[in-house]
């Protein structure tokens, strides 16, 4: 308790700078899962991208994101086992560790898993800082057999979607007609899938508990309002046959990008809502036992300033650097168009409301990398750009490993600094 006592205001002030710095972490690499494919399939402009990933997911982080978090990360170590002392130290190392891993990545480009980031960070200060029955071992299986699991689901379901869209649109004798007639179905999936989404992920974390048939309602409420407003921008959509003689569904794509501007406000809000929590989670710990005089709680109460500074950091980390993740998810794996791009946010949405039903945890980034690649396959394996799949896959084996070793290095400095 002395180290508390001693050094409070120290430790607050450095892990609202680490905290901050995480969420940083998160706006440059991982808001890339919303904003790529729309900037990718020049539905949108990379400034336009970053104004509606500004705006949405500051609303969803600050908004959806949480008042009650758990203190150990997605219950991967056990409370009853660490100091408080240990618990401030520990989680401000996660921080820093998971957010300097997440500044190398986006560096070079790499889109990896922000929670693999902070939970792998977790799991370095609690093996080796508290002791390796500290950590639950059982509790680290499902998160790497996301790595499989995520990217194949939804790589399935974007495959299974972009080839409804060739079946129905692209591949009839007059697509745009059928683009006019067939895409407000798919405003609908947008609008239900990712208000689904946003209550079974975020909302439920402010206090709206409501139950599985109002969140039905709900979604089915969005998906119509949805809907109604893109069948209203649809009617202004001409063909241009000047345009379509040099590239032959250039006035569907226009259509499918109407369509591709409510799937980024939609995507951006839900992952601003649900991934604010890997920056706010451990602040709130140490936020929690350093108000308390260190007494442990297995829930900390997310007061509101904690989540306004997650919030400003994803924004300031996207403004600042989230072109460079954007260009990797939208350009470099394979080409997209607003219909492949539309098809790969629809699978993600899709496979992260399944998976967040039944349990499973994946990782919005494998899960969105995997939607594209299912696009690009259905073009044949000569569309993808293997070389820079490689390097995905690579960085996302690391990823884990990299933010428990810095985790290590970081938890001894502060020791031997604070001890």
């Amino acid at each position: 308790m002395t180290l508390i006592a001693e050094y409070g205001t120290i430790l607050l002030v450095l892990a609202c700078l680490f905290g901050f710095f995480m969420a940083w972490g998160i706006g440059a690499n991982d808001v890339a899962n919303a904003m790529g494919t729309s900037v990718g399939s020049r539905a949108l402009t990379i400034k336009q991208a970053i104004f509606v990933a500004i705006v949405f997911e500051f609303l969803g982080a600050y908004l959806a994101g949480g008042s009650v978090t758990q203190t150990i990360r997605s219950g991967i170590l056990d409370a009853s086992m660490i100091s408080p002392d240990q618990m401030v130290l520990g989680m401000m190392a996660a921080l820093l560790a998971a957010g300097t891993w997440l500044l190398i990545a986006t560096t070079r480009g790499w889109p990896v898993s922000t929670t693999h980031s902070i939970i792998g960070a977790v799991i370095g200060f609690g093996a080796v800082g508290v002791s390796m029955e500290a950590v639950n071992w059982a509790g680290v299986i499902p998160i790497v057999s996301s790595w499989v699991i995520s990217p194949l689901l939804s790589g399935t379901v974007a495959f299974m979607i972009f080839m409804s869209v060739h079946k129905l649109i692209l591949d009839t004798d007059n697509p745009f007609a059928n683009a006019k007639r067939y895409v407000p179905f798919y405003m609908f999936a947008v609008g239900f899938l990712v208000t689904l989404l946003t209550v079974t992920k975020g909302l439920k974390n402010v206090g709206l508990n409501l139950t599985n048939f109002e969140s039905f309602g709900l979604a089915v409420l969005v998906g119509l309002l949805v809907t109604a407003i893109g069948i209203a921008l649809l009617t202004r959509i001409k063909a241009d046959p000047e345009a379509d003689e040099k590239f032959h569904f250039a006035s569907v794509e226009k259509v499918f990008a109407v369509l591709m501007i409510f799937t980024a406000c939609a995507m951006a809000f839900a992952h601003g809502s649900n991934d604010v929590a890997n920056a706010v989670g451990p602040l709130a710990a140490i936020v929690g036992a350093l108000q308390s005089g260190g007494e442990m709680a297995e829930q900390s109460i997310v007061p509101g300033w904690v989540l306004l500074l997650g919030a400003a950091g994803i924004v300031v980390g996207l403004a600042t650097y989230g072109y460079r993740v954007i260009a990797t998810i939208g350009r470099n794996i394979t080409e997209l168009t607003p219909s492949r791009g539309f098809a790969a946010e629809l699978a993600t949405a899709a496979t992260v409301v399944g998976a967040s039903g039944i349990g499973l945890p994946v990782s919005t980034t494998h899960t969105l990398v995997g939607a594209v690649l299912g696009v690009g396959l259905a073009r044949g394996i000569g569309a993808l750009n293997l070389r820079v799949i490689g390097t995905i896959f690579s960085s996302w084996i690391i990823t884990l490993p990299a933010g428990a070793g810095l985790a290590i290095v970081y938890f001894f400095i502060f020791s031997a600094i604070f001890g």
